[in-house]
């Protein structure tokens, strides 16, 4: 009865354990996936502005060519 016992307790530690392993896994691939995500929305939001720039930059000069017509 013991040994039954003793196992059943070994199996639920090792369920226990495989289920802390797995935890930390998917955490740890979270993590990085939200590092990815974040990095590629801070290149995308440069990006915008880079291009918010670059239309401002065309519109004063449109402005300008009507002023002048």
């Amino acid at each position: 009865m013991d040994k039954n016992i003793g196992e059943q307790l070994n199996k639920a530690y090792e369920a226990y354990r495989q289920a802390c392993m797995d935890r930390d896994h998917a955490v740890k691939e979270l993590q990085q996936k939200v590092e990815n995500y974040t990095q590629q929305i801070r290149e995308q939001q440069e990006k915008i502005e880079l291009q918010n720039s670059i239309i401002a930059k065309l519109k004063s000069q449109l402005a300008a060519l009507n002023a002048n017509r």
